[in-house]
Protein backbone atom coordinates (compact mmCIF):
# COMPACT_ATOMS: atom_id res chain seq x y z
CA UNK A 1 0.00 0.00 0.00
CA UNK A 2 1.14 3.50 -0.78
CA UNK A 3 1.54 5.82 2.19
CA UNK A 4 0.54 8.82 0.07
CA UNK A 5 -0.76 9.35 -3.47
CA UNK A 6 2.03 9.62 -6.02
CA UNK A 7 1.26 11.48 -9.23
CA UNK A 8 2.53 9.93 -12.45
CA UNK A 9 3.34 6.48 -11.07
CA UNK A 10 1.63 3.25 -10.10
CA UNK A 11 -0.06 3.35 -6.69
CA UNK A 12 -1.30 0.44 -4.60
CA UNK A 13 -4.52 1.63 -2.99
CA UNK A 14 -7.55 0.18 -1.19
CA UNK A 15 -11.17 0.54 -2.27
CA UNK A 16 -12.90 2.35 0.62
CA UNK A 17 -16.37 3.08 -0.79
CA UNK A 18 -18.60 3.20 -3.86
CA UNK A 19 -20.16 6.30 -5.46
CA UNK A 20 -22.30 7.05 -8.50
CA UNK A 21 -19.15 8.13 -10.30
CA UNK A 22 -17.00 5.10 -9.53
CA UNK A 23 -14.89 3.73 -6.69
CA UNK A 24 -13.06 5.82 -4.10
CA UNK A 25 -9.54 4.56 -3.39
CA UNK A 26 -7.37 5.57 -0.45
CA UNK A 27 -3.75 5.39 0.61
CA UNK A 28 -2.56 4.35 4.07
CA UNK A 29 -2.56 8.02 5.09
CA UNK A 30 -6.19 8.36 4.01
CA UNK A 31 -5.57 10.37 0.86
CA UNK A 32 -8.40 9.61 -1.57
CA UNK A 33 -8.71 9.44 -5.35
CA UNK A 34 -11.55 8.43 -7.65
CA UNK A 35 -11.41 5.45 -9.98
CA UNK A 36 -14.06 6.38 -12.60
CA UNK A 37 -16.77 3.78 -13.12
CA UNK A 38 -15.65 3.00 -16.67
CA UNK A 39 -12.65 1.23 -15.12
CA UNK A 40 -14.70 -0.75 -12.61
CA UNK A 41 -15.09 -4.50 -13.14
CA UNK A 42 -17.76 -6.73 -11.54
CA UNK A 43 -15.27 -8.41 -9.21
CA UNK A 44 -14.08 -5.15 -7.57
CA UNK A 45 -15.45 -4.62 -4.04
CA UNK A 46 -14.80 -2.49 -0.97
CA UNK A 47 -11.68 -3.72 0.84
CA UNK A 48 -9.88 -4.86 -2.30
CA UNK A 49 -6.43 -3.49 -3.04
CA UNK A 50 -5.77 -2.25 -6.58
CA UNK A 51 -2.69 -1.13 -8.52
CA UNK A 52 -3.60 2.02 -10.43
CA UNK A 53 -1.91 4.86 -12.28
CA UNK A 54 -2.61 8.31 -10.81
CA UNK A 55 -2.78 11.37 -13.07
CA UNK A 56 -5.05 14.43 -13.43
CA UNK A 57 -8.32 14.85 -15.30
CA UNK A 58 -9.44 17.71 -17.57
CA UNK A 59 -10.15 19.84 -14.46
CA UNK A 60 -6.73 19.08 -12.94
CA UNK A 61 -8.16 16.82 -10.23
CA UNK A 62 -6.29 13.68 -9.25
CA UNK A 63 -7.85 10.59 -10.83
CA UNK A 64 -6.92 6.90 -11.00
CA UNK A 65 -6.98 4.48 -13.91
CA UNK A 66 -6.31 0.77 -14.29
CA UNK A 67 -4.85 1.51 -17.75
CA UNK A 68 -1.11 2.02 -18.26
CA UNK A 69 0.32 4.96 -20.19
CA UNK A 70 3.13 4.51 -22.70
CA UNK A 71 5.46 6.15 -20.17
CA UNK A 72 5.25 7.16 -16.52
CA UNK A 73 6.88 10.03 -14.65
CA UNK A 74 10.55 10.25 -15.65
CA UNK A 75 10.19 7.79 -18.53
CA UNK A 76 10.26 8.31 -22.29
CA UNK A 77 8.29 6.80 -25.15
CA UNK A 78 7.47 7.46 -28.78
CA UNK A 79 4.18 9.37 -28.85
CA UNK A 80 2.00 10.52 -31.75
CA UNK A 81 1.05 14.20 -31.98
CA UNK A 82 -2.76 14.41 -32.10
CA UNK A 83 -3.30 18.17 -31.94
CA UNK A 84 -1.45 21.47 -31.78
CA UNK A 85 -2.21 24.91 -30.32
CA UNK A 86 -0.28 28.20 -30.11
CA UNK A 87 0.73 27.18 -26.58
CA UNK A 88 1.93 23.67 -27.38
CA UNK A 89 0.86 20.25 -28.61
CA UNK A 90 -1.04 17.23 -27.36
CA UNK A 91 0.40 13.71 -27.73
CA UNK A 92 -1.24 10.32 -27.31
CA UNK A 93 0.38 8.60 -24.34
CA UNK A 94 -2.11 5.77 -24.08
CA UNK A 95 -4.75 7.39 -21.83
CA UNK A 96 -8.06 9.09 -22.73
CA UNK A 97 -6.69 12.50 -21.72
CA UNK A 98 -3.78 13.40 -24.03
CA UNK A 99 -0.47 14.64 -22.62
CA UNK A 100 0.32 18.33 -23.17
CA UNK A 101 3.77 19.31 -24.43
CA UNK A 102 4.33 23.07 -23.92
CA UNK A 103 5.89 24.92 -26.84
CA UNK A 104 8.97 25.72 -24.76
CA UNK A 105 9.52 22.01 -24.14
CA UNK A 106 9.61 21.09 -27.85
CA UNK A 107 12.91 20.78 -29.71
CA UNK A 108 11.16 21.91 -32.89
CA UNK A 109 7.52 22.78 -33.56
CA UNK A 110 5.40 19.65 -33.38
CA UNK A 111 3.05 18.84 -36.23
CA UNK A 112 -0.10 16.77 -36.11
CA UNK A 113 0.55 13.17 -37.14
CA UNK A 114 4.23 13.17 -36.25
CA UNK A 115 5.71 10.69 -33.78
CA UNK A 116 8.18 12.17 -31.31
CA UNK A 117 10.21 10.95 -28.33
CA UNK A 118 8.70 12.51 -25.20
CA UNK A 119 9.50 12.25 -21.49
CA UNK A 120 6.72 12.53 -18.92
CA UNK A 121 7.69 15.31 -16.50
CA UNK A 122 6.18 17.21 -13.57
CA UNK A 123 5.55 20.93 -14.07
CA UNK A 124 6.06 22.58 -10.67
CA UNK A 125 4.34 25.76 -11.84
CA UNK A 126 1.04 24.13 -12.83
CA UNK A 127 1.39 20.95 -10.73
CA UNK A 128 0.52 18.87 -13.78
CA UNK A 129 2.15 16.09 -15.73
CA UNK A 130 3.51 17.44 -19.01
CA UNK A 131 5.63 16.12 -21.84
CA UNK A 132 9.06 17.37 -22.84
CA UNK A 133 11.50 16.65 -25.64
CA UNK A 134 14.28 18.42 -23.73
CA UNK A 135 14.75 15.54 -21.37
CA UNK A 136 18.45 14.66 -21.13
CA UNK A 137 18.90 16.45 -17.79
CA UNK A 138 15.71 14.76 -16.53
CA UNK A 139 16.91 11.21 -17.09
CA UNK A 140 17.79 9.25 -13.97
CA UNK A 141 21.36 8.26 -13.12
CA UNK A 142 22.00 4.57 -13.51
CA UNK A 143 23.68 2.45 -10.86
CA UNK A 144 24.90 -1.11 -10.49
CA UNK A 145 22.05 -1.59 -8.03
CA UNK A 146 19.56 -1.65 -10.90
CA UNK A 147 21.60 -2.65 -13.94
CA UNK A 148 24.34 -5.26 -14.23
CA UNK A 149 27.24 -5.56 -16.65
CA UNK A 150 26.19 -7.43 -19.80
CA UNK A 151 22.48 -7.13 -18.91
CA UNK A 152 20.15 -6.88 -21.90
CA UNK A 153 18.27 -3.55 -22.05
CA UNK A 154 15.97 -1.68 -24.41
CA UNK A 155 17.78 1.27 -25.99
CA UNK A 156 15.71 3.95 -27.72
CA UNK A 157 17.93 5.90 -30.14
CA UNK A 158 17.21 9.63 -29.85
CA UNK A 159 20.34 11.29 -31.24
CA UNK A 160 23.60 10.85 -33.12
CA UNK A 161 26.94 12.48 -32.25
CA UNK A 162 30.56 12.18 -33.36
CA UNK A 163 31.06 9.52 -30.69
CA UNK A 164 28.02 7.39 -31.41
CA UNK A 165 24.28 7.03 -30.90
CA UNK A 166 22.62 8.50 -27.82
CA UNK A 167 19.92 6.31 -26.33
CA UNK A 168 17.37 6.22 -23.54
CA UNK A 169 17.90 2.95 -21.68
CA UNK A 170 14.79 1.17 -20.38
CA UNK A 171 12.93 4.47 -20.67
CA UNK A 172 14.85 6.06 -17.76
CA UNK A 173 18.64 6.32 -18.21
CA UNK A 174 21.00 7.87 -20.75
CA UNK A 175 23.29 5.62 -22.72
CA UNK A 176 25.69 5.73 -25.66
CA UNK A 177 26.43 3.17 -28.35
CA UNK A 178 29.84 4.05 -29.80
CA UNK A 179 30.17 3.98 -33.57
CA UNK A 180 32.78 1.22 -33.22
CA UNK A 181 30.14 -0.97 -31.56
CA UNK A 182 27.53 -0.58 -34.32
CA UNK A 183 27.40 -3.69 -36.51
CA UNK A 184 24.12 -3.01 -38.29
CA UNK A 185 22.50 0.25 -39.41
CA UNK A 186 20.82 2.25 -36.63
CA UNK A 187 18.22 4.96 -37.08
CA UNK A 188 17.21 7.78 -34.74
CA UNK A 189 13.76 6.88 -33.43
CA UNK A 190 14.16 3.11 -33.36
CA UNK A 191 14.43 0.91 -30.27
CA UNK A 192 16.97 -1.91 -30.17
CA UNK A 193 18.20 -4.49 -27.69
CA UNK A 194 21.59 -3.51 -26.29
CA UNK A 195 23.87 -4.72 -23.51
CA UNK A 196 25.41 -2.84 -20.59
CA UNK A 197 29.17 -2.49 -21.04
CA UNK A 198 29.71 -0.22 -18.05
CA UNK A 199 27.99 2.37 -15.89
CA UNK A 200 30.10 5.52 -15.73
CA UNK A 201 30.64 7.69 -12.66
CA UNK A 202 28.20 10.28 -14.03
CA UNK A 203 25.43 7.64 -14.12
CA UNK A 204 25.42 7.30 -17.90
CA UNK A 205 25.73 3.91 -19.57
CA UNK A 206 28.11 2.67 -22.27
CA UNK A 207 26.26 0.15 -24.40
CA UNK A 208 27.14 -2.70 -26.72
CA UNK A 209 25.02 -4.11 -29.51
CA UNK A 210 26.24 -7.64 -28.78
CA UNK A 211 26.75 -9.44 -25.43
CA UNK A 212 30.17 -9.24 -23.84
CA UNK A 213 32.19 -12.30 -24.77
CA UNK A 214 31.23 -12.35 -28.44
CA UNK A 215 34.46 -12.73 -30.42
CA UNK A 216 35.75 -9.49 -31.88
CA UNK A 217 36.39 -11.06 -35.29
CA UNK A 218 32.76 -12.27 -35.38
CA UNK A 219 31.56 -8.76 -34.65
CA UNK A 220 33.93 -7.24 -37.21
CA UNK A 221 32.73 -9.72 -39.83
CA UNK A 222 29.12 -8.77 -39.08
CA UNK A 223 30.02 -5.11 -39.50
CA UNK A 224 31.70 -5.75 -42.86
CA UNK A 225 28.67 -7.72 -44.06
CA UNK A 226 26.31 -4.99 -42.89
CA UNK A 227 28.28 -2.39 -44.84
CA UNK A 228 28.32 -4.52 -47.99
CA UNK A 229 24.57 -5.16 -47.85
CA UNK A 230 23.88 -1.48 -47.32
CA UNK A 231 26.13 -0.42 -50.24
CA UNK A 232 25.01 -2.75 -53.02
CA UNK A 233 27.59 -5.43 -52.29
CA UNK A 234 30.71 -3.28 -52.73
CA UNK A 235 33.14 -1.84 -50.17
CA UNK A 236 36.14 0.29 -51.27
CA UNK A 237 38.47 -1.44 -48.79
CA UNK A 238 40.83 -4.40 -48.95
CA UNK A 239 43.86 -5.78 -47.12
CA UNK A 240 46.01 -2.83 -48.28
CA UNK A 241 43.65 -0.07 -47.12
CA UNK A 242 44.96 2.60 -44.76
CA UNK A 243 43.97 2.17 -41.07
CA UNK A 244 42.43 5.66 -41.07
CA UNK A 245 40.21 4.76 -44.00
CA UNK A 246 39.09 1.53 -42.33
CA UNK A 247 38.32 3.38 -39.10
CA UNK A 248 36.39 6.09 -40.93
CA UNK A 249 34.16 3.69 -42.87
CA UNK A 250 33.71 0.85 -40.39
CA UNK A 251 34.95 1.99 -37.00
CA UNK A 252 37.30 -1.01 -36.87
CA UNK A 253 41.00 -1.42 -36.24
CA UNK A 254 42.98 -2.60 -39.26
CA UNK A 255 43.81 -5.84 -37.44
CA UNK A 256 40.17 -6.70 -36.75
CA UNK A 257 39.23 -5.68 -40.27
CA UNK A 258 41.80 -7.97 -41.89
CA UNK A 259 40.74 -10.85 -39.62
CA UNK A 260 37.14 -10.24 -40.68
CA UNK A 261 38.06 -10.32 -44.38
CA UNK A 262 39.87 -13.62 -43.95
CA UNK A 263 36.96 -15.11 -42.01
CA UNK A 264 34.43 -14.07 -44.66
CA UNK A 265 36.61 -15.27 -47.56
CA UNK A 266 36.99 -18.66 -45.91
CA UNK A 267 33.21 -18.79 -45.40
CA UNK A 268 32.73 -18.10 -49.12
CA UNK A 269 30.76 -14.93 -48.48
CA UNK A 270 33.02 -12.31 -50.07
CA UNK A 271 35.86 -11.85 -52.50
CA UNK A 272 38.62 -9.26 -52.26
CA UNK A 273 39.98 -7.47 -55.32
CA UNK A 274 42.45 -4.68 -56.02
CA UNK A 275 39.75 -1.99 -55.89
CA UNK A 276 37.79 -3.30 -52.91
CA UNK A 277 35.74 -6.14 -51.43
CA UNK A 278 32.54 -7.63 -52.84
CA UNK A 279 29.69 -9.86 -51.75
CA UNK A 280 29.79 -13.16 -53.55
CA UNK A 281 26.77 -13.78 -55.74
CA UNK A 282 25.36 -17.25 -55.30
CA UNK A 283 24.98 -19.24 -58.48
CA UNK A 284 21.38 -20.19 -59.09
CA UNK A 285 20.75 -23.59 -60.59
Amino acid sequence: MNRYLELGTLNTLAIVRETDYGLVLASEAGKEVLLPKRYRTPDMKVGDVLEVFVHTDSEDRLVATTERPLAMLGETARMRVVDTTPQGAFVDWGLPKDLFVPKAFQKSPMRKGETRTVLVDYDERTHRLVGTEKFERRLAKASAKFLKRNEAVQAHIFGKTELGYKAVVNGRYEGLIFHSEVFAPLEVGETVTAYVKQIRLDGKIDLLTRPIGKKSDDLAAQKVMAYLKEHKGMMPLNYKSDPERVQALLGLSRKNFKQALTKLIEAGKIEVKENGSYLKVKNEK
